[in-house]
């Protein structure tokens, strides 16, 4: 059983900008992460992923990403750059290592692995972020097999997808994003639950983030009144929703799928060979056997990561604290303060 102050579960933006201060502090710690080697994460997503945060909101603490800051950068320059961060500030980090439980002893943690070995800590962060996790609804599993069916966690591009039309699930971000990559190629439907909300990535020549800044919405924070009503209003960035709704159908809630047809609360039915489930992340937590961690919804409890059990913290939540919260220059930010309350929860 190896000793450390502090263990790191995961080695993503959220793990390694903990690591930054923790190093900055010098305590012994270490970073266990499942991928193989830094920004994996990033690198397997779909091929011609563009971030819409701006580079110069896209870094984190102790180093500027590389580039223009006002041009966007694309997946694997956030893989690429993620590698950097990790070497130039010599992280230790342990790859091919996935959790697969973690409980507490009296004052002490033990995290088990996959490789059979047992890590011992005062204190543990929870840095696997919030988008971990691909959510399928249950809907999926009545589907025939002869509809082909994938998340968009595993979506690579055009040429992945059967000829024939395409049913996308989910109209946030990313399903918009592939849906307009995919108009080009089939026929394309878009399944939107809601009315999107849709906001362009420069206003004035100043790019959407700066504004948010300016505005004061970067600061809105998880309880407050404004923080609230954005919480419920996530909109889409960019041009791609226009071009879709140019060029692809937009349906509403999708409910059921029979004999090649998929059916919608509003809209007549259509036809579909393919379905992409662009219906977004779960966080997994059941390798954590610790009561008090979860409300019941099994969503951790915490205040600004910090939770009622002494010594467990997470960090990389959606709203953790601020709207920010979720982006990589957010991120930053909260691992300071997370790293910052160690000492006060030791």
């Amino acid at each position: 059983m190896m000793e450390y102050d502090v263990v790191v579960i995961g080695g993503g933006q959220a793990g390694l900008a903990v690591g930054y201060y923790l190093k900055k502090q010098k305590q012994p710690f270490l970073i266990l992460d499942e991928q193989n080697e830094a920004g994996d994460s990033w690198r397997k997503r779909y091929d011609s992923l563009v971030l819409f945060t701006p580079r110069c909101y896209s870094s984190l603490p102790g180093l500027d990403f590389s580039g223009d800051p006002n041009g966007y950068p694309s997946k694997d320059e956030m893989a690429d750059y993620l590698w950097t961060y990790k070497e130039t500030f010599q992280l230790p980090v342990v790859y091919e290592t996935k959790v697969e439980k973690l409980e507490k002893t009296r004052d002490r943690f033990k995290v088990w692995t996959s490789e059979g070995k047992i890590y011992d800590a005062k204190q543990v962060i929870i840095a696997t972020g919030a988008f971990h996790t691909p959510f399928i609804p249950p809907l999926a599993n009545s589907i025939q097999p002869g509809i082909a069916q994938l998340h968009a966690f595993d979506y690579k591009g055009p040429e992945q997808i059967v000829a024939g039309p395409v049913l996308i699930v989910g109209a946030g971000n990313t399903g918009v994003q592939i849906a307009a990559e995919l108009v080009e190629h089939h026929d394309v439907v878009l399944a939107c639950g809601n009315k999107p909300n849709v906001l362009p990535q420069s206003v004035l020549g100043k790019n959407l983030f700066w504004w948010f800044d300016k505005l004061g919405l970067s600061k809105a924070t998880v309880h407050s009144p404004l923080g609230k009503w954005l919480q419920k209003r996530d909109p889409i960035i960019g041009n791609d929703f226009y071009t879709v709704r140019k060029r692809a159908k937009l349906k509403g809630r999708l409910i059921n799928v029979t004999d090649s047809k998929a059916y919608f609360a509003e809209g007549s039915p259509v036809s579909v060979h393919t379905i992409i489930w662009a219906t977004g992340y779960r966080n997994d937590y059941s390798w954590i056997d610790i009561d008090g961690v979860f409300d019941q919804e099994q969503k951790p409890i915490h205040v600004r990561g910090v939770t009622n059990v002494n010594g467990l913290f997470f960090v990389g939540l959606s709203w953790q604290y601020k709207r920010g919260s979720a982006l990589v220059k957010g991120v930053g930010e909260d691992a300071a303060y997370m790293v910052s309350q160690l000492s006060k929860h030791s």
